[in-house]
């Protein structure tokens, strides 16, 4: 086993006061035992500046006092660091740097991030590399920050190129990182994460009141969120820091845990991958961009049972999705959307093919092959090679047939076509794919998901995922900001239940700005794909 630990804690504008808390998180975190300590991102200076300049000439230098300082502390304790801070390069650049100090001072990696966020872009210089695999006497590490924990890119690359933990700097006041961000990407790619975010304010203190009026939130909503956390590779969180106040947490972790990327079924989450239909995710997004869909329809998941779906049809339902191989024959289906303008979605088995189809009372309007082969349906022996978007007359649809939803380079393909709105057909297996992967899927792509599984018992799963209109602080709230940036608005299917219905946004998919200068789909990190290279 080895001993981890997470450090939150406030930072400011004072350099030198911030390098004594790191000190001070250090020592803390190594008098608990621990041989490897993260600490949060921008812990050199507050993540503020009046210009570039002001950025660089605050930024750390490797060798300088402050790192030196750091690699002193690693080694005295004779512990692993890990801590972000800024960066200076030459020719001006300056960037936000993941460092990784080993027990004998020695830095052992960097990682420059690669996707920036906000006002993060006005200062700072994305990263040009991928994150390195750190082989160390723990295991084999990997580095992110903050925003690059918001899409799945960088953590993928990571997990696909063999690391075991992964290290998370983060300077958020965002709650779902804690509550989903975080989690998801040590559950999708079964490794272990290792979370560090502030707490206190994120802006200067004398200008926050002011910065806080023109958002529109309340001040105390800018503090880092804490809820640093320690995670295992089924997605539980072993350790979770409050969301307030200067914390370290410590767990006991078997590292090795991450070497198994078996599902319940055999499948190798990983090595079920198919790199060659990823490759338009190297691509530019195309533009102009389709224009929006309706503002809203109504979506519901359904047992397969005809009298359930003619009642959610004539009530008015635009879309119902059903559990993947539903026993209800297509004419059946057909005919209970009949006289309505409803469409469904379900699944079948055609020869050595799985396919969704996309059903309306005159029949089937479109088909999706599964992508992605796995073990739990050794049948299907013609996966599919294109994942395809579907206009209809209220949004752009893409179907995800059965395991295709484990994986999130499945929904990046239909987000990158404009999709709008996805309908999931599977069973889930694990417990993190419900709830977790799916809102996941939704939030990273700004898509509207509508999921229907089974369980083992027979009972309907899953539920509706729909975007929120309250996205980002750059957009006009409905509500009262909860500090929530990306999270989806959640209809479960209540246990027990036959169906459930709700309101989808399918025009909010147009507005995928996370903050000012981020685009969670066209900012996504290109570099971090094993895929095939674009010719």
């Amino acid at each position: 086993m080895t001993r981890v630990a997470a450090a939150q804690f406030a930072v400011g504008t004072d350099v030198a006061n911030n390098l004594a808390t790191c000190v001070r998180m250090i020592d803390a975190a190594a008098e608990t035992g621990a041989e490897l300590v993260v600490l949060p991102e921008f812990c050199n200076h507050l993540s503020w500046y009046d210009d570039r300049a002001h950025a660089h000439r605050m930024a750390c230098e490797l060798g300088d006092s402050f790192l030196s300082t750091i690699a002193a502390r690693a080694a005295h304790h004779g512990v692993f660091v890990k801590i972000g801070v800024t960066l200076a390069h030459a020719h001006g650049r300056t960037t936000g740097a993941s460092l990784l100090f080993g027990p004998g001072g020695e830095l052992l990696g960097r990682a420059d991030k690669q996707i920036l966020m906000g006002a993060e872009n006005d200062y700072l210089d994305a990263g040009r590399q991928d994150s390195p695999i750190i082989e160390t006497a723990l295991g084999r590490i990997g580095m992110y920050a903050c925003m690059e924990g918001v899409v799945n890119e960088v953590t993928r690359s990571l997990a696909v190129r063999g690391a075991q933990v992964l290290l998370n700097s983060l300077n958020s006041f965002a709650v779902d990182e804690a509550a989903l961000h975080i989690p998801v990407r040590a559950a999708e790619n079964k490794v272990w994460v290792i979370a560090a975010n502030k707490v206190g304010p994120l802006l200067p203190a004398d200008r926050l009141p002011e910065i806080a009026a023109r958002l529109g939130v309340p001040p105390d909503r800018l503090d880092g969120a804490g809820e640093s956390q320690i995670v295992a590779p089924d997605g539980s969180r072993v350790a979770v820091a409050p969301p307030r106040g200067e914390a370290v947490v410590v767990a006991d972790i078997e590292i090795a845990r991450a070497d198994d990327k078996r599902r319940p079924d055999g499948t190798d989450v990983l090595a079920a991958r198919r790199p060659e239909l990823y490759r338009p995710l190297l691509a530019t997004p195309a533009a102009p961009r389709a224009e929006p869909g309706a503002e809203a329809v109504t979506a519901a998941v359904a047992l397969p049972d005809p009298d359930i779906v003619r009642t959610l049809a004539t009530a008015g339902a635009d879309l119902i999705v059903l559990p993947e191989l539903a026993a209800i024959p297509v004419p059946e289906l057909a005919d209970a959307l009949r006289g309505t303008t409803a469409y469904a979605v379900t699944t079948v088995r055609e020869g050595v093919a799985h396919h969704g189809l996309l059903v309306h009372a005159d029949g089937v309007v479109a088909r999706q092959p599964q992508l992605h082969p796995t073990a739990r349906h050794p049948w299907p022996a013609a996966p599919g090679s294109t994942l395809t978007v579907v206009e209809l007359p209220w949004g752009r649809i893409a179907l995800v047939v059965g395991d295709d939803a484990l994986f999130p380079e499945t929904f990046r393909l239909a987000a990158i076509q404009d999709a709008e709105v996805v309908a999931v057909s599977h069973t889930p297996a694990e417990a993190w794919e419900t709830s977790l992967g799916l809102p996941e899927r939704a939030a990273e792509n700004r898509l509207n998901v509508v999921a229907a599984g089974t369980g083992r018992d027979g009972a309907l799963s899953g539920g509706i995922y729909a975007l929120s209109p309250d996205f980002t602080l750059w957009t006009a709230w409905q509500g009262p900001f909860a500090g929530v940036i990306s999270h989806p608005d959640i209809t479960a299917v209540p246990a027990g239940g036959t169906g459930v219905r709700a309101r989808i946004r399918p025009a909010q998919a147009a507005n995928r700005l996370v903050s000012r200068g981020t685009d969670l789909v066209a900012d996504r990190p290109r570099r971090p794909f094993d895929s095939v290279p674009v010719s």
